[in-house]
């Protein structure tokens, strides 16, 4: 992992975390995922199963909220 992380920081690859499983707590689980990977110098989130595995609405919502840990400006490199 950290090699992977001093990778995104020299801009040779970017980082893009698999959000697992589909189950229930997948939005919290999402959300800091999305967090950690923004935090560590990644630059996107797989979330497929998490998403897609649900009802429409509600796979709306959680893509929503990734979507807006990685616009957030409060939210940058640890």
């Amino acid at each position: 992992m950290r090699y992977q992380v001093a990778n995104c920081y020299m801009g040779r690859a970017g980082m893009i975390n698999s959000g697992g499983s589909s189950g229930e707590n997948d939005l919290e689980q999402a959300v800091r995922t999305a967090v950690i990977n923004k935090r560590a110098g990644g630059m996107g989130l797989i979330s497929g199963r998490k998403a897609f595995q649900k009802p429409m609405q509600d796979g709306v919502t959680l893509l929503n909220a990734i979507q807006d840990v990685y616009l957030a400006k409060d939210v940058t490199v640890a």
